[in-house]
Parts: C-alpha cells; structure tokens; sequence
C-alpha cells in the first residue's frame, strides 16, 4: 500500500558518500588546528620513502581549506553526482580516484613546492565527465563547448592571475573526466 505524500530517500550512495567524507574531514581539520589535513589530506614535496606521500596523493581531494572551499565544490558534485552515478554506477569511483591520483601527481611534478587540497579537480572531472554522457558515439558538441569555454577559461586564469587557485589542476580533473568518458563509451 501506498502512502500519499513525499518521502526522503538515499540516492547516489557515491556521491553522497564523498561529500560526507569530505564533511568529516573538515571537522576534523577544526577539531586538530589543520594538522589531520596537513598530514593525511593535502599534497606538497615530501619524501618517496614516506608511505603517507601516496596516501595525500588520493587524500587531497577530500581536505578543504574552509567552508566555503568546501561548499563550493560540494554544490557542484551534488548537482553533477546524481546524474552521474545514475548512468556510471561504481565506475564513478574510478573518476574519483584516477581523478585525485593524476591530478595529484601532476601538481607534485609541476608546482611542488605549494599545497594543494580540495575536489576542485573532481568537480572538473565531472563537469567534463557529464559533457561526455551521451547515446551517441563520437565526440559529443557539447565536450567540445564546455571543454573550449571552461578548460580555455582555466588555461588563461592560470598564466594571467596570481591567487592561491590551483587551474592547472582544474585542467587536469577535466582532461581526466573527458578521457574516462570517452573510455567508458568504448568500453
């Protein structure tokens, strides 16, 4: 029987598993004065030797520096997510992670010397990723747009703008998300 009315439900457990982690991360960064996002959800120059390097290198996407960081790209991952995970299913886990590790890695190799931290490139990944999405095979128009408008955007904020923003890294996420659509298109 059914009952009239609305109801609450659990959708994208990814996507709203993420978000929570990331929440929980946060909080916990409060609570330790930075030091839990220092050590385990941020990446910078550190020793090979040292097995926390490879954990910071997926960690990162999950430390934020504020609310506001956090909210920001949350509101984008909740939006995108959803309709993701709906057509990706546990493959949106695989953006995730080759997402965080690539960018990850790649912000090691070109600007070791600062941190980075956030879902910025994940947001990036997925905003390239639903671009992708699609029935057809090819490359959609729309990927085309969005990755000319967006990733072009992001291209020029990086050699014109000095702020604590990491494009490359926005770029990065981007080519990641395209690349894994295309992928999973073929596938």
């Amino acid at each position: 029987m059914k009952k009239n009315g609305f109801r609450i439900y659990f959708n994208a457990r990814i996507t709203l598993g993420f978000c929570l982690i990331c929440l929980v991360v946060l909080l916990l960064s409060m609570l330790t004065g930075g030091e839990s996002t220092y050590l385990l959800f941020s990446t910078y120059r550190s020793s090979l030797l040292d097995p926390l390097t490879y954990i910071r290198l997926i960690g990162h996407v999950f430390g934020h520096a504020s609310w506001s960081h956090l909210t920001s790209n949350l509101l984008y991952i909740l939006l995108l997510g959803p309709m993701l995970e709906e057509k990706y299913h546990d493959r949106l886990i695989v953006v995730i992670v080759v997402t965080a590790l690539v960018t990850g890695i790649m912000h090691s190799i070109i600007d070791p010397d600062t941190i980075l931290l956030g879902a910025s490139g994940v947001v990036f990944a997925f905003i390239l990723l639903a671009s992708v999405t699609g029935r057809s095979d090819g490359i959609p128009i729309t990927l085309i747009l969005v990755a000319a408008l967006w990733l072009g955007n992001e291209f020029l904020a990086d050699i014109s703008t000095v702020d604590t923003i990491s494009h490359i890294t926005h770029i990065i996420g981007g080519i990641s998300g395209a690349a894994l659509g295309m992928f999973f298109k073929k596938n």
